[in-house]
């Protein structure tokens, strides 16, 4: 291995466990999409990560490299701070259990547990646990429509802990090795051939990983079709100003009755319940991970008037904004 390849894959690895590179431990940052924030702005803001794209190998979209107990936690990153990031992580684990937060839930992953994290999530690393196996990370874009479709990229409904049985383990294990070797492999093809076969060689990998996801899930769940797709995305882009079921089928061309449809066969549940949930988990990660008054949480997912933010809120979680928030602290 070279020794540029070293320091990306070392690099993608320092990413994912909170190494010296990307300081991916720190919880600063903003809201939905927001990548700065310093100075007194830190506990205002949750801080989103982006893709580490300069150290990436040949600048391709996607990284991937070891875990392991030699990587060094930034210095300015405490590691009970969450943070986001926009990109996805997918771990798998060799060594001892470790135990990771995702979005207010705690997964504990042992050798030969997958953990996949997707853009947008929080999550927050264990300052006890060492983590060793291999660690993958892909920036959006990097695969085709077709394919993040077929292989479920954005499906937020399925678990981020996976469990694969001995056989379905070997296989991921094997195609994750050739994706290394293709990837760590920049002297026998040119760039875009190399970029292709990384493409098709990761399209692979996310195929078997999607089958396992979704076949973790509810059986009422394990499918989805594009109307669910788009309407997932837009709500995803737009919950945050846009809370009206009407107003997507508006844009996206269909009628009520389809995304109905489409979205409780995907989730068993309503348009308008995805979108509130949705927007619920989003102020769930601002009061617990910011000092962002109840005031500026509700207008950052869309409500202006704290009185009704409080009262929706009240609504879905059963708990005022204050109450959540001190529980937390």
């Amino acid at each position: 291995m070279t020794d540029r390849t070293q320091r990306a894959a070392g690099g993608a690895a320092d990413d994912a466990t909170g190494g010296t590179r990307t300081g991916t431990g720190a919880d600063a940052g903003s809201g939905p999409g927001d990548s700065g924030g310093d100075g007194n702005a830190d506990r205002d803001r949750i801080r989103t990560f982006p893709f580490p794209a300069e150290l990436a190998v040949g600048g391709v979209g996607m990284q991937i490299g070891p875990m392991g107990g030699d990587r060094t936690w930034h210095a300015d990153a405490p590691l009970h701070r969450v943070h986001r990031i926009d990109f996805h992580v997918v771990m798998l684990f060799t060594g001892a259990p470790v135990r990771h937060m995702i979005d207010f839930a705690e997964y504990e992953a042992t050798a030969g547990d997958l953990l996949w994290i997707r853009p947008g999530q929080v999550h927050r690393f264990s300052r006890d646990s060492v983590y060793r196996g291999t660690v993958l990370t892909m920036q959006p874009g990097f695969l085709p429509r077709s394919t993040v479709e077929a292989t479920g990229l954005y499906r937020y409904d399925l678990p981020p802990l996976l469990r694969p049985g001995p056989d379905r383990l070997t296989a991921l294990q094997a195609a994750l090795d050739q994706l290394r070797r293709e990837y760590e492999d920049t002297a026998t093809l040119p760039l875009t051939l190399h970029t292709a076969v990384l493409r098709h060689t990761l399209t692979a990998f996310l195929l078997r990983l999607a089958h396992l996801a979704a076949s973790s899930a509810p059986a009422s769940r394990q499918q989805t079709d594009s109307t669910f797709t788009r309407y997932r995305d837009a709500v995803e882009r737009g919950f945050a100003t846009n809370h009206s079921v009407s107003a997507y089928a508006d844009a996206l061309g269909y009628s009520r009755r389809t995304l109905v449809r489409a979205v409780r066969a995907a989730t068993g549940g309503t348009p308008k319940g995805f979108i509130d949930r949705r927007v619920v988990l989003e102020a769930k990660r601002l009061l617990a991970h910011t000092d962002l008054t109840i005031g500026r949480v509700g207008a950052a997912v869309g409500f202006p008037d704290a009185a009704n933010f409080s009262k929706f809120f009240h609504l879905h979680t059963g708990r005022s904004p204050v109450a959540f928030r001190a529980e937390l602290r």
